[in-house]
């Protein structure tokens, strides 16, 4: 209990912290422009030209394949 002020005012200023960050996140709009991008980037990733270009960045797709029809 000899520390209890210090630790209270730690807590204070960080709340007063996070929140200051929190309502700039949202004057700014940061929120809508996120959930925009993460929404182009989900759609791309389903596209045909993500899922080509996985499969031809992946050296052991064709190792995995010789190993299932190898026995």
């Amino acid at each position: 209990m000899k520390f209890l002020g210090w630790y209270l005012k730690i807590a204070l200023g960080s709340t007063v912290v996070g929140g200051s960050m929190e309502m700039f996140m949202i004057k700014t709009g940061f929120y809508d422009k996120v959930t925009i991008l993460e929404a182009e980037k989900r759609e791309w990733e389903n596209s045909p030209e993500a899922q080509a270009m996985r499969e031809a960045l992946n050296p052991w797709n064709k190792q995995k394949a010789e190993t299932r029809e190898s026995p």
